[in-house]
């Protein structure tokens, strides 16, 4: 699989992205820069936008009441915020992981299943290879091979967000978005999920949000720091490679968060 990026080597871009919700400001001029083929985490504490910066990205801002934003959001170096870009293409190319699984009341292979259907890409007598092949990426084929045809509401915690990564790689997407994916989990099963994280690049790009400072530690080849000024509204206050931010980081409020002082 390509990684298509822009010429200076970005996937994701934002330019300085501004949001509001009504009259609350909730992001301030956010500049980020996530690298193709690499692992960004965006860290901070609660209330900081993390959350709202990374759903901007495939816009599932855009029908939430009261939603305005400026700026620009590039995904290949092409602007996805405007009113030309079709916001189920981008979504095909760029997919999402949630805090909590967020699986469908119908069974395993239906879920990996759903997204190809739904886009008409599903090519006849491909299903069950695509099955077995995306629960084989997460680890889950030898624990549910013998359960394909039943409810995926009966899977564990854990068993579910591995099985909401297999549907969203069963578009094969370019970028995949995860906001707080352990969460909910148990220490082992986010283990799991962190190992999945890292098999996933160099082919695909990934952006995190976590406030677990350990957790950006371990899987990231990038670090973001946001946190909300004395008004409330989230600002990025560094960016970078990982190791740099979290051994010699610029600012002082960004050691404040990786020392423990804040958080």
């Amino acid at each position: 699989m390509s990684i298509p990026a822009n010429g200076n080597g970005l996937k994701v871009e934002t330019r300085e992205v501004d949001v509001s919700f009504g009259t609350m400001r909730v992001l301030r001029e956010v500049s980020l820069r996530a690298p193709a083929g690499e692992v960004t985490a965006l860290m901070g504490p609660s209330g900081s936008g993390k959350s709202t910066l990374i759903r901007c990205i495939n816009r599932l801002n855009d029908t939430v009441p009261g939603f305005r934003s400026r700026g620009a959001i590039l995904v290949d170096g092409l602007e996805v915020t405007t009113t030309q870009a079709n916001p189920a293409l981008l979504r095909r190319q760029v997919g999402m992981l949630f805090q909590r699984p967020n699986v469908f009341p119908m069974s395993v292979a239906e879920n990996i299943l759903y997204g190809l259907k739904l886009c008409g890409r599903l090519v006849r007598d491909e299903g069950r290879r695509i099955v077995e092949s995306t629960l084989r990426q997460v680890g889950l084929w030898s624990e549910v091979q013998k359960r394909l045809d039943q409810s995926a509401l009966q899977l564990s915690g854990g068993q579910q967000q591995r099985l909401c990564l297999a549907r969203a790689l069963a578009v094969d997407p370019d970028v995949i978005l995860m906001d707080e994916p352990t969460s909910a989990l148990d220490p082992k099963s986010t283990t799991l999920l962190e190992k999945l994280i890292r098999q996933l690049v160099p082919e695909r790009t990934v952006l995190i949000v976590t406030h677990n400072m350990q957790q950006a530690r371990r899987v990231s080849d990038v670090a973001a720091f946001l946190m909300a000024d004395d008004d409330g509204v989230g600002e990025l206050v560094e960016q970078g490679p990982a190791s740099e931010v979290f051994s010699s980081p610029r600012d002082p409020r960004t050691a404040d968060f990786v020392e423990g002082v804040v958080g």
